[in-house]
């Protein structure tokens, strides 16, 4: 169960009501994680104007979600993994390369660029090498591109803070974390 409930989109008022209808005519669904940020219309407007601002840069929405996937993996965020791993399908990314990018890799050269980067910001807290900042300038990051992996790897963790912390009910078809993560209390 939650730590903290959700906030029922028809009960919400003001601000939230906004956002949250905004989240509904988009998605089509407002999902639960959204629902727990509503109890403050600031962080909830704060997260949903990054999203939508990210999803707008260089990067591509399936690079996108292979970093979300290989973020929530290594934090072990199961509301994460799931809610990507639905999201990537419907971006357009094959079972294969969900799995890879929960790995760490892709079989697309960029991408792999990508996640091995957001990888090693994540589990290094961006405290990375000259070697992996080098790495990722020589496999053709540009520096726009290394920004918003940054930025993504920002979003990402802040989501699974969230997840874990609140032990957020996943309302995604749930996928199990990897044995090689650290699993949510």
């Amino acid at each position: 169960m939650s730590r903290i409930e959700t906030v029922n989109p028809q009960e919400a008022t003001g601000e939230t009501k906004a956002l949250l209808d905004a989240v509904q005519q988009k998605l089509g669904i407002v999902p639960n994680f959204l629902r727990v940020f509503a109890h403050s219309p600031k962080a909830l407007a704060a997260f949903l104007g990054l999203f939508e601002n990210i999803g707008q840069g260089v990067l591509d929405s399936k690079i996108g979600e292979r970093i979300a996937l290989v973020v929530g993996e290594s934090n072990g965020c199961q509301y994460c993994v799931s809610a990507h791993s639905a999201i990537a399908r419907g971006a357009g990314l094959s079972n294969d390369e969900i799995a890879n990018a929960r790995n760490s890799s892709s079989a697309d050269p960029k991408a792999n660029a990508a996640v091995k980067l957001a990888s090693a910001l994540n589990e290094k807290r961006g405290d990375i090498t000259t070697m992996e900042f080098a790495q990722a300038k020589a496999a053709g990051l540009s520096d726009a591109e290394i920004v918003e992996i940054i930025t993504h790897v920002g979003l990402n963790f802040m989501t699974n803070v969230l997840g874990k912390s609140t032990q957020i009910k996943i309302d995604f078809p749930k996928v199990d974390l990897l044995s090689n993560t650290q699993k949510a209390a």
